[in-house]
């Protein structure tokens, strides 16, 4: 009983393998981050087609779906890392400052390299398009900047548990990651016109840069209780990603963000009056 008693203590210690296994979880997160910007970066071929009419498309390169892929694993990886550490109560300062300055490469500046690569796909459908000044391009990560902006002071806010301010870097992450997937395993042009178009993306730059650094209250996805009057808010978004992923594929992903924000707005206003 005291040889137990003694690993256990050493187990779940601040130094232990317990405490290390959601470190190394959120360390997973990084590398996957990592990878991603590495597959968005490997993305210099891109073939331009014309028909009759002089109307361009372009074949999205493959390496920008492998980059989304690993933002998508290291979002699963961001959600395990939390489950664990409160499964082995071994939450940590170290785990959480760990755990956003992963979130600002895997949700902040992979985003933004993808962002960067649909920004030069737009351009290089045009006149002269692949000769686009940098300038034009670095836009992109003002994303970045505003995930940086948004975990820091979401690490200074302990009052950031059921209700966020600001929509979370890993949402905005992962609505970005759809978008290199949509452009290459759905059909829908009408969509796939407006994610390669310029005028779009600067738009959203801004939109999502505002969102996260914005007060605007969101729900957390977190299920506290089993009480369905308190989490039906949170039931509805599960059953609209259901419904839309059948018939959207990965264009569900837009469509259950927007949904996101919409009940967030009302449902965290209404619980607050």
């Amino acid at each position: 009983m005291i040889e137990k008693s003694n690993f256990k203590k050493s187990f779940f210690s601040p130094s232990g393998l317990g405490a290390a296994i959601p470190n190394i979880f959120t360390l997973l997160n990084l590398f996957f981050g990592c990878m991603a910007i590495v597959f968005a970066l490997q993305t210099n071929a891109v073939i331009i087609y014309l028909n009759d009419e002089f109307n361009s498309s372009f074949n999205i390169p493959e390496k920008l779906t492998w980059a989304a892929f690993c933002i998508i694993i290291a979002a699963v990886i961001d959600f395990l890392d939390g489950f664990v550490a409160r499964l082995l109560n071994a939450t940590s300062g170290m785990g959480k400052q760990l755990d956003s300055l992963s979130d600002v490469v895997s949700f902040g500046v992979a985003p933004s390299v993808i962002i960067y690569q649909l920004l030069r796909f737009s351009f290089a459908r045009e006149e002269n398009g692949l000769n686009v000044s940098l300038w034009c391009l670095i836009p992109a990560f003002i994303i970045s900047c505003a995930a940086a902006y948004r975990l820091a002071r979401f690490n200074l806010d302990e009052s950031q548990d059921v209700i966020f301010k600001g929509v979370p870097v890993p949402a905005v992450g992962l609505l970005v990651a759809s978008f290199p997937l949509i452009l290459h395993f759905n059909s829908f042009s009408v969509v796939n016109n407006f994610l390669i178009n310029k005028w779009f993306l600067y738009a959203l730059i801004i939109v999502l840069s505002y969102l996260m650094i914005s007060n605007l209250k969101m729900m957390s996805l977190k299920f506290t209780d089993f009480i369905f009057k308190n989490n039906i808010s949170k039931i509805t978004l599960l059953i609209i990603a259901i419904i839309t992923a059948i018939f959207l594929q990965w264009i569900a992903v837009p469509v259950v963000f927007i949904f996101y924000i919409l009940l967030s707005l009302t449902t965290v206003k209404i619980k607050s009056e």
